[in-house]
């Protein structure tokens, strides 16, 4: 009776949590310790020696625990109603629910547990997976398989949309080799008809099916890109379009196929709405579009930088100073090396970057104060240290490109006032890099500074002193000295840093320099032919290039010098005798910026001829830059050399009776007598002349005057002599003497 009234005072001291985990038990003291021993054994061992538990204990079973249930209303009814609320199984329990599993055996624990699935979450019948049972097999995909979603798709399904998805990645998975991948699909795809035909329909079709089940029809003459997470239908569709993008970037940088990627950029240039919902597969796709836009096919250059500047323009907080930073990253590793092929595309990423420069001023300012500041970095360290290295760490194609890159940039954003206080510390940088090394061997490179400055200087309207670096040229170069060597073919200035000593001593070395110097004296000074200041602008030119026309011997230099000293001298009258025509006095910067432009409209004699000379000159570069020589498009007769081959038929064919020897005597063919007149119609007609006694050939011969003829000698005894003994075979034996 004590351990009976204890244990009721214990239990009358459990919280509800306690009580339902103690398994319900009233606790009366009616029971006995030894039924409630006898009790639980029976419940613990349901198969011993008692047998199964009789349908009367499931039923006592059953109201008892009805009525712990009834009990637990009046006790806790807010977790009474939180049952009714989510199990009602629970509450409405009745007698013959536990009469069901009678006779059943107990559940036992399988000898192995299965694995969680991979895919998480449900599958296609949108049941919950969970465990994965037996390994399936996976479905082949066919052609009519892909037929029938292509039809089916002009209804599209957010089930038939998945089940293409999951197509589309066993695809891409078996074109790259990812056998694990391509087992853990529910389809397979292994045939490469099937697989084309499948990429096929996602890239033309797939795209305007979730186009149109995402929003309907779009509205008329709207160009405002719509959102597709702001569809209904986004919570059902958004995994699996997650999905598809991630294999369609797969897809990318698997695809070899020139045609086949340029449709698949296509197809992503139009699915960037999608990407841009999802930060992860965006910043995957930046990442292969800079790749591509760097080392791709010339069209998949272009396609990659649509994309690229597509996102940009969307999400300019985001990607675009992170995709700049990249991109410039990427340019500076492939200007490493440079040559007539490379040089395009090395412009084509000069102009684009740049183009994704001008999005933000504010951005563009952070780059090129930063990228402009290493440079200037590098070229303080090579004027300090003076060696070797350091000289290499800034002339070198990297260090001259970047500088062109950023001239550009600042040419092409102009006017801007956040990157207008960059001009000058950039043109500070290209002179450094002009006067670290200013030999002859360096002239190239001198070259492409000063034509980075010419464009600098033109585009912003700041003056930059380039012609300096030019004129300086023709004194410290003697045109009138011979050459010590010819080359073969010009030196191509625009793909050239540096000359060798050899190169110094070729007539093609002074040749190109000379076109170089011609090239950038005009166009620096067609870029300030306008200006109300060219007269004392171009003096030193002027002076520079008479004095060359009276120390230069060679008639070619003298030519060309002559006419541009002659256009440059016609344009400063011009320039003058609109100058006395001027009202205005020199301290009114507005009315001489007015005078400037309006004689820039009318334009000058320098601009019309540098006008005629830029279109042949560009024709010639492009000639150059793809590796054709000037002269290939003029019809020049060609000199065909027969082979020897070729040669021996021919002669074969035109004295072929000198091989017609004669077989009568011995049955072989007598070597010692070719290229003699040994054959039998040369001995008939040699015998006939003979016997006749006629003089023609004698006088022939006697007209030629050689030595045969003064001798007096008939042609067959001139036959006899050259046809000589019979030969004999003996060892080959060579000597020093022999040829």
């Amino acid at each position: 009776m004590a351990a009976a009234r204890s244990r009721e005072r214990r239990l009358a001291e459990l919280t509800v949590d306690e009580f339902l985990a103690s398994g319900f038990e009233s606790g009366s003291g009616s029971e006995s310790e030894s039924e409630g021993a006898a009790g639980a054994e029976t419940r613990r061992d349901p198969d011993g020696p008692g047998g199964a538990p009789s349908a009367s204990q499931h039923k006592g079973y059953a109201s008892e625990h009805k009525d712990q249930l009834s009990r637990l209303k009046l006790r806790d009814p807010e977790f009474y109603k939180f049952l009714q609320e989510n199990d009602q199984s629970l509450l409405n329990f009745s007698e013959s629910d536990s009469s069901e599993d009678e006779g059943q055996q107990p559940h036992s624990l399988p000898e192995t547990l299965e694995e969680a699935s991979e895919e998480g979450d449900e599958d296609e019948d949108g049941v919950s997976r969970g465990l994965k049972g037996k390994k399936r097999d996976s479905v082949p995909v066919t052609l009519a398989m892909v037929e029938r979603w292509k039809h089916a798709s002009k209804h599209l399904t957010p089930r038939l949309f998945h089940e293409v998805v999951q197509a589309l990645r066993a695809a891409v998975a078996t074109a790259q080799g990812d056998q694990e991948g391509a087992e853990a699909s529910k389809f397979q795809v292994t045939d490469s008809a099937v697989f084309n035909a499948l990429v096929s329909f996602c890239i033309r079709d797939l795209l305007g099916c979730l186009q149109k089940l995402l929003f309907g029809k779009a509205p008329k003459g709207s160009s405002r890109v719509q959102q597709p997470s702001s569809s209904p239908l986004w919570g059902k569709l958004r995994l699996d379009v997650k999905a598809y993008l991630g294999s369609v970037i797969q897809l990318v940088a698997c695809v070899a196929e020139t045609t086949v990627a340029a449709a698949l950029l296509q197809h992503v240039g139009n699915s960037v709405p999608y990407f841009l919902t999802f930060p992860r597969q965006c910043r995957m796709l930046l990442k292969r579009m800079v790749t591509l836009w760097s080392t791709g096919e010339e069209t998949l250059r272009v396609l990659a930088f649509l994309v690229l500047s597509r996102v940009c323009r969307h999400k300019k907080d985001t990607f675009l100073s992170p995709v700049l930073k990249q991109m410039y990253i990427t340019y500076v590793r492939n200007c490493k090396f440079t040559s007539p092929s490379a040089l395009p595309l090395i412009n084509f990423m000069q102009r684009t970057l740049t183009e994704l420069l001008a999005l933000d001023t504010g951005v563009a300012y952070q780059h090129a104060f930063l990228y402009i500041r290493q440079l200037a970095v590098h070229l303080r360290n090579a004027m300090t240290t003076r060696r070797k290295e350091t000289y290499q760490s800034v002339y070198n194609w990297q260090f001259v490109h970047c500088l062109r890159l950023w001239c550009h940039v600042l040419s092409t954003m102009c006017p801007s006032e956040a990157l207008q206080p960059l001009i000058y510390p950039l043109a500070q940088v290209v002179i450094g890099c002009i006067k670290l090394v200013p030999t002859a061997r360096y002239y190239p490179l001198r070259m492409h500074c000063v034509r980075a400055l010419t464009l600098l200087s033109e585009r912003t309207g700041v003056f930059i002193p380039v012609l300096p670096f030019v004129l300086e040229v023709f004194q410290q170069v003697d045109f009138n000295r011979r050459p010590g060597r010819m080359s073969s073919k010009p030196i191509n200035f625009a793909v050239v840093l540096k000359l060798s000593k050899v190169n110094l001593q070729e007539k093609a070395y002074r040749d190109g320099l000379l076109e170089q110097l011609y090239d950038l004296t005009l166009e620096y000074l067609h870029s300030q032919a306008h200006t109300i200041a060219f007269p004392e602008l171009a003096l030193p030119a002027v002076l520079q290039l008479k004095s060359f026309l009276r120390e230069c011997k060679v008639a070619n230099y003298c030519r060309q010098m002559r006419q541009l000293l002659e256009k440059v001298q016609e344009n400063a009258d011009h320039i003058c005798s609109r100058r006395q025509r001027a009202s205005f006095g020199v301290s009114s910067q507005q009315a001489v910026d007015a005078w400037e432009k309006q004689t820039r409209e009318e334009g000058t004699p320098l601009t019309k001829y540098y006008s005629q000379w830029r279109k042949l000159r560009d024709r010639e570069i492009q000639l150059e830059i793809s590796g054709k020589e000037q002269l290939e498009d003029l019809d020049f007769p060609k000199i065909k050399r027969p082979k020897l081959g070729d040669k021996k038929d021919e002669d074969r064919v035109e004295f072929k009776d000198l091989f017609d020897l004669d077989s009568d005597e011995d049955g072989t063919t007598d070597f010692s007598e070719r290229g003699m007149p040994g054959s039998s119609g040369a001995q008939q007609r040699a015998e006939d002349e003979d016997e006749d006694g006629s003089s023609s050939s004698e006088a022939s011969h006697l007209e030629d005057g050689g030595p045969d003829a003064e001798a007096g000698l008939v042609p067959l005894e001139l036959w006899l002599l050259a046809q000589g003994p019979e030969d004999e075979l003996q060892d080959l034996q060579l000597s020093e003497e022999e040829d």
